[in-house]
């Protein structure tokens, strides 16, 4: 399933104060509730539920580059877990400073452990 990208800048505040977190090695990931997620079921043309799915790159991470960079890796390492997930969640992942050297495999894996202490997935999956 396609998930939708967060674009309004109030949803990635409320997730980052409200939501529950995980620092791994790689990656921060915040999740919260989302109380949408009831009328865009609705509006959905499948009528499914979805998450909402957000990256939030700091400078700190390097240049323009860099970023963007960051940003594909995130996103694949998203996409290989994000079937096994609940569904009606905003999530937001943020990199660390150390990701630039490493594969999108290794930030699936820092990922899956994130959502497991998070108990997102739809099955008690260990890892």
């Amino acid at each position: 399933m396609k998930y939708t990208t967060l674009k309004e800048h109030h949803l990635y505040n409320k997730t980052f104060s409200r939501g529950a977190r995980y620092s791994g090695q790689y990656v921060s990931v915040f999740v919260l509730r989302d109380y949408a997620a009831k009328r865009l079921k609705k509006e959905n043309p499948e009528k499914k539920a979805y998450n909402r799915f957000g990256v939030s790159v700091t400078k700190r991470v390097g240049g323009a580059v860099q970023r963007s960079r960051a940003k594909r890796i995130l996103r694949a390492g998203y996409r290989a877990i994000e079937p096994e997930l609940k569904t009606g969640y905003l999530v937001v992942v943020a990199p660390k400073e150390g990701i630039l050297g490493i594969k999108s495999t290794d930030v699936e894996r820092d990922l899956r452990r994130g959502f497991a202490k998070l108990d997102m997935f739809l099955e008690n999956k260990t890892v």
